[in-house]
């Protein structure tokens, strides 16, 4: 019978074709060649390490196998000798073993080094064999002093491996090492020796660490990684060393290893909280930033200094044009980390150093073109709005300079800087005069329908007197080109068709020749050549090179135009108001009036692509009637005037409350209770067992220890797979941890009968994938079994778990019960997350699949139902709770949330109250990656 102190190997898989009787291999081992030995030898470790030790074998590998030269046998004798049982069922080693013994002994003592060496690791496999080794410790010791460093190196864990295990084979081992480290040259040996020493003999190590003190700078590699540990663990005992310790890592923190900086870097921190220690970790975790080529390790370091900067704020400030550096790596992970850090040390002092950085980052930008580029100019603008509207010193500097990309034809990094601009003239009214002027002097350039909207409204909300409000009614009419534009369509058409009408009454005609058409209902009508050459003539005046905002509405884009007819209503209403001269200001209202009406005539015409959509067409005819009726003018000025910018006002307000609610919220401190146990670590009995990680004292200071599950939560998740009148009872514990889920399960055989060849078996669907075979099990009667199963998750998608269970009864009769099914829920995969206002729009319009659900509920509150989404879901709603405040019967909400696997979830929910109490309405889901057909489905319930 095994011991419970035995060692487990690792099963192997043998070819039950090629299995040999005993026979057979003995005669191999006695008259095969080496080559014939080695195949012979392998087959029997195999066959041991199966089970099947085959102990009668033992003598004949003694005999014909051990006294062989070849140095591939001598190391498969030494994989044979780890595994193959050592001693008779009395508990004795076996009389062989002897034989055993004095070989191991000899090839201690070989000429060859390879033979010494590999010998010398083996003996560090067999270290609990104190019967064995005890004979083996003279040519062990004796292994120290040998010519070669591979002999004295394995020969130092030789001794160390025997001195852990039985430390009175070897009592004077820590002596023997310490003089060993002082004598050795090679460096290898010597961080071997130091590695004992440190786990053997701590003061010893310690003592060597001072007595080389000025020589470590220069040691190897290993050496120093070794010496940089001993000193973190000597500090955790008070150490009185430390000032010198301090010093020895400030010079490590130049060495030319990274590994060695790392690690120095890590420990300085640990060491001391002075200001210039923590200023120096800081710089060399930025060299290592800028130098390391692996761009995990750098996140890794990133990471590093970020937790620094958190623990020492406004200590590290002066660094920032530094990490600035980090941006040379080509990585966009990388890039946007550096830059994060970055921001949140930006103060007064240095900010127009980092915004002129980032302004010659953004200009590099437009020259150069490789990957990713795009998305990096938008994150250098993102970057250059938070310090412009956190600075206002820096914001007119930068305005202009940004306003530069506005014509830019990559729409995201537009639609940035429009938004920056609208922010920055919202919090700084002494800008608004020259943002807005250089703003109009923009609209030329510009070419998408989303910076014209924010720059039409810009324009509309704050230009601030007559004089700027006409330089805009200028722009605006050349950006649109000739008024109205159905009449200057149509006699371009007129125009280019002047020629064909000449040529109708010739005798050859064109439009006789004719030939079918489909049209949109499927049925057929004959088209001429002459009709067909007016649609391409009406086809060629659409492409012609035309103002951007007539281009925009000619294309359908009516949502800018009824923006544009909004912005025209404002400024002819705050010239009236700012203005005295009422021939003006009725100008001013008749060439609006006739620009919209313009835009509703041509979108009911043949020459825009996409016809006017009825809420664009309502918008532009009320802002058409508040010009023509002067009866209203109070109310409309209240609106155009007043209101809006009063909501965008709120709006930055709420936004402004979320991010210091956010930070605070990071920034929180533990709480800890006035009747909590407190511990002193200083004050505690320091016995070897019981010394106290620093991290983990440290994290029970901090109340950042691990919360477990409880009870009911574990319960929650256990699942019934089979009934309670079933042969064998089933249940499974379901958790999720990251990436995998793990099936702890519970099988209690309710028979009389030993239940044999019991195999679990599980089947996934979905994109799940069972990571373990089933093993075979024997269920004693009325006994329990508890079996672990373990399930890869790849994407975010409901999986179902199946399978049943099988085994062997009386007679050998084979039986079944299958299990009921297991479904996960993604909902475990999915947490809340937040983006701004244009990320969501972006990824909306970027998304094509999209899932609409009527909503259909009994509650009757619309709050009630938005909080009951966000809880069903695990989504987090992106719109302000100002925005969804007061009495209204309507409510439109956007949500968001992330999964594990980087995968987003777009959600907007609209409902409204009917008369009757009902909530009624729709919501939209989109999600991107692999799960748009097959996890959103899941989200809506």
């Amino acid at each position: 019978m095994a011991s419970p102190d035995s060692i487990c190997y690792t099963v192997v898989f043998e070819d039950s074709s090629e299995t040999q009787t005993t026979q057979e291999l003995r005669s191999a081992l006695q008259k095969g060649s080496d080559e014939v030995k080695i195949d012979t030898l392998r087959k029997i470790i195999v066959s041991t390490v199966n089970g099947n030790s085959q102990p009668q074998l033992l003598m004949s590998i003694i005999q014909y196998v051990m006294p062989s030269r070849n140095k591939q046998l001598k190391k498969l004798l030494h994989f044979y000798w780890e595994v193959c049982p050592k001693y008779d069922e009395n508990g004795k080693l076996k009389q062989e073993m002897i034989l055993v013994c004095n070989a191991i002994r000899n090839d201690l003592q070989h000429p060859n080094e390879y033979i010494r060496g590999a010998t010398l690791r083996f003996l560090q496999k067999i270290a609990k064999d104190s019967e064995l080794l005890e004979p083996l410790i003279p040519s062990c010791r004796s292994c120290l002093e040998h010519r070669h460093s591979y002999v004295r190196k394995n020969a130092v864990f030789a001794v160390y491996a025997i001195y852990r295990a039985y430390e009175h084979l070897i009592p004077d081992a820590p002596e023997l090492i310490q003089t060993f480290l002082a004598a050795e040259s090679d460096s290898s040996c010597k961080r071997n020796a130091f590695v004992f020493l440190a786990n053997c003999a701590m003061p010893r190590a310690v003592e060597y660490v001072l007595s080389v003190y000025d020589q470590i700078p220069g040691f190897d590699e290993q050496l120093q990684l070794a010496i940089i540990e001993v000193i973190r663990l000597d500090c955790k005992n008070d150490s009185t060393h430390r000032p010198r310790y301090i010093r020895l890592i400030f010079e490590l923190l130049t060495a030319s290893s990274h590994s060695v900086k790392y690690e120095a870097a890590t420990t300085l921190t640990s060491l001391t909280q002075n200001p210039a220690a923590v200023k120096a970790t800081a710089s060399c975790f930025i060299e290592l930033a800028v130098k390391e080529s692996d761009n995990n390790v750098k996140l890794i370091v990133l990471d590093r200094l970020e937790t620094l900067r958190q623990k020492h704020e406004h200590v590290l400030d002066s660094l920032v044009m530094d990490i600035l550096r980090v941006l040379s790596s080509p990585d966009l992970e990388v890039r946007r980390k550096a830059i994060s850090i970055s921001l949140a040390m930006v103060t007064s002092r240095n900010v127009e150093e980092v915004v002129l950085f980032l302004k010659k980052q953004l200009q590099r930008t437009m020259t150069e073109d490789y990957e990713k580029i795009a998305e990096y100019r938008q994150l250098l603008i993102q970057s250059i709005h938070v310090c412009a509207v956190k600075f206002s010193e820096v914001a007119a500097s930068v305005v202009h300079a940004l306003m530069e990309f506005l014509g830019e034809s990559n729409n995201p990094a537009a639609v940035d800087v429009i938004a920056f601009v609208r922010e920055v003239v919202e919090k700084f009214p002494d800008l608004r005069p020259a943002i807005t002027e250089k703003l109009v002097q923009t609209f030329p350039d510009i070419k998408s329908g989303k910076v014209f909207r924010g720059a039409l409204w810009i324009v509309g909300e704050y230009s601030p007197d007559a004089t700027a409000i006409q330089a805009a009614f200028h722009a605006l009419r050349s950006v649109l080109g000739e008024i109205p534009i159905l009449a200057a369509e149509q006699r371009l058409l007129d125009e280019a068709g002047g020629d064909e009408e000449e040529e109708k009454d010739k005798p050859v005609e064109v439009k006789t020749t004719s030939k079918p058409r489909v049209l949109a209902d499927g049925t057929y009508a004959t088209e001429s050549a002459y009709t067909s050459t007016s649609a391409a003539r009406l086809e060629a005046i659409k492409a012609a090179a035309k103002p951007p905002l007539r281009t925009l509405i000619l294309q359908g884009d009516f949502y800018t135009g009824s923006v544009l007819a909004s912005t025209l209503a404002k400024l002819v209403l705050r010239f009236s108001e700012v203005s005295s001269d009422v021939q003006a200001a009725n100008a001013l209202r008749a060439e609006a009036m006739l620009i919209m009406a313009s835009i509703i005539r041509v979108g009911q015409s043949k020459f825009v692509t996409i016809p006017i959509d009825e809420d664009s067409q309502e918008r532009i005819m009320n802002c058409l009637q508040t010009l023509s009726e002067l009866k209203i003018r109070g109310a409309a000025e209240e609106v155009f005037l007043k209101d809006t910018k009063a909501a965008y006002s709120r709006m930055i307000h709420a936004q402004e409350t979320k991010e210091r609610e956010k930070k605070a919220k990071e920034s929180k401190e533990n709480v800890v209770q006035v009747d909590d146990l407190l511990t002193f670590r200083q004050f505690s009995k320091k016995t070897a067992e019981e010394v106290l990680d620093y991290d983990e004292d440290v994290g029970r200071a901090t109340g950042a220890t691990e919360v477990q599950e409880d009870f009911i939560s574990s319960l929650s998740r256990i699942s019934q797979l089979t009934g309670f009148s079933d042969a064998v009872y089933a249940e499974a514990y379901v958790k999720v941890t990251g990436f995998d889920i793990l099936l702890d399960v519970l099988l209690v055989n309710q028979t009389s009968d030993t239940l044999q060849n019991l195999v679990l078996d599980f089947a996934t669907l979905g994109d799940l994938k069972l990571v373990e075979r089933p093993t075979v099990h024997t269920l004693a009667p009325h006994s329990f079994l508890s079996i672990k199963a373990t399930i890869k998750v790849s994407s975010t998608e409901t999986g179902v778990i199946f399978g049943n269970i099988l085994w062997e009864g009386a007679g050998l009769a084979e039986s079944c019960v299958v299990l009921n099914d297991i479904h996960i829920d993604i909902m475990d995969y999915i947490k809340p997350a937040y983006c701004n206002e244009a990320q969501f729009r972006s990824m909306w319009t970027e998304f094509e699949w999209e899932n609409r659900v009527n909503v259909a509920t009994s509650i009757t509150d619309l709050q009630a139902y938005l909080r009951h989404i966000m809880n069903s879901t695990n989504m987090a709603c992106l719109t302000p709770e100002g925005a969804m405040t007061g009495d209204c019967a309507f409510l439109s909400a956007n949500l968001y949330a992330r999964s594990l696997f980087g995968e987003d979830a777009l959600a907007n929910l609209s409902i409204e109250k009917t008369e009757s109490g009902a909530i009624t309405g729709h919501s939209k889901l989109q999600t991107n990656g692999d799960a748009q057909s097959k996890s959103t489905p899941s989200i809506k319930k």
